[in-house]
């Protein structure tokens, strides 16, 4: 097992795949009712929330336990609107990214895309039909996290509470997915400080720091340790999505399940390009990163001038400060010593991805 999965006070996530496939059921059902297309849209939906480690909810009931709490099953409830809420957001960045595959396997818009194809549709519109399905089931799983959430039972003041960490999470990641298609319109990368801001909307919210916070209120927690809570997960989600990009360029395509150079072809903005902004290395990397068609050797050329820039290095070390800071944060006196140890070991979810 990775730290992923044996993190300190979780609970199994048999209680969450339960809530979820009575949700599905419900929607299967419902859907079957109108046509039985829609049914069979649900049923790729449902799939694309299977096979993953359901970090997101360990994180709400980690907290909840570790700080006393009892009623696994209303926290669980709380966990799967967060692991839903996920599903909408990687359903959706597909679909901006125009990814088809996840995982290995074809994901929502791929599964419909290739449908279309089977059945004689020239590429474009297959692939129109596909992000367009994608579109649709992500726009369902956005709006039943809401109505999942909406099924906990707790008094209002919680439930409020919760309702706000969501759409906080919901508004910020929207956010850092429009910063995230419009920096790479700018030929000039941005400052590191606005790349960490990027991440940190786009995923530190909904992955971390959301999920650790709704854990806590669900558990009746004081508003200082909800927000030392909330800086532990904004510096550890950053570092996390430091880390990713680490991947996306250096990671073994075995472990990534992606194409080694999509995010180098795609010119995607991260510290390493605004590290490697201030060297000499920079106009060849430029070129390279504009190049639509980038091939496996440019691709190969581009990590060699990273590497020699000490954009790689760089980056290493800012997400090993990032976690750092996080574990820092936990050394506040809001916060219980048995909630301390049983978070720590996340810090090693960053270490282990930054080893590339």
């Amino acid at each position: 097992m990775d730290k992923e999965t044996t993190l300190a006070g979780s609970v199994d996530s048999q209680l969450v795949n339960d809530v979820l496939a009575a949700f599905f059921d419900r929607a299967k059902n419902r859907a079957e009712g109108m046509h039985p297309d829609y049914r069979t849209m649900w049923e790729h939906l449902e799939a694309g929330t299977t096979g993953g480690k359901r970090f997101r909810p360990r994180l709400v009931l980690a907290v909840y336990s570790l700080l006393g709490g009892t009623d696994l099953t209303t926290a669980a409830t709380v966990a799967a609107s967060f692991e839903l809420l996920h599903t909408a957001l990687i359903v959706h960045d597909d679909v901006v990214d125009r990814d088809f595959a996840r995982r290995g396997v074809p994901n929502v818009s791929g599964a419909y895309r290739n449908r279309a194809a089977a059945q004689g549709n020239p590429p474009a519109r297959a692939e129109h039909a596909g992000l367009s399905v994608g579109v649709i089931a992500g726009d369902l799983a956005l709006c039943n996290a809401y109505r999942l959430l909406g099924e906990v039972d707790t008094d209002p003041v919680t439930r409020r509470k919760l309702g706000d960490l969501l759409d906080e999470a919901i508004f910020a990641s929207a956010a850092g997915e429009l910063l995230d298609v419009l920096a790479p319109l700018d030929p000039t990368p941005q400052p590191v400080d606005e790349v960490l801001d990027m991440a940190r909307l786009k995923t530190a919210v909904y992955s971390f720091e959301a999920p650790l916070q709704a854990g806590a209120v669900l558990a009746g927690a004081e508003d200082r340790l909800v927000n030392t809570l909330g800086e532990f997960g904004r510096c550890l989600g950053t570092a996390y999505q430091v880390a990713d990009d680490l991947i996306g360029v250096f990671g073994d395509e075995t472990r990534t399940g992606k194409v080694g150079w999509g995010d180098l072809r795609e010119g995607k903005r991260t510290a390493l390009t605004s590290y490697a902004a201030e060297q000499p290395q920079w106009p060849r990397i430029a070129v390279l990163l504009s190049t639509p068609d980038l091939s496996a050797a440019g691709a190969a050329e581009a990590r060699e001038l990273l590497i020699e820039s000490g954009a790689r290095d760089r980056s290493m070390q800012l997400a090993a400060d990032l976690t750092d800071r996080a574990l820092q944060a936990l050394l506040d006196p809001s916060v219980p010593e048995g909630l301390r140890n049983g978070l720590a070991p996340l810090s090693d979810v960053v270490i282990d991805r930054v080893r590339v």
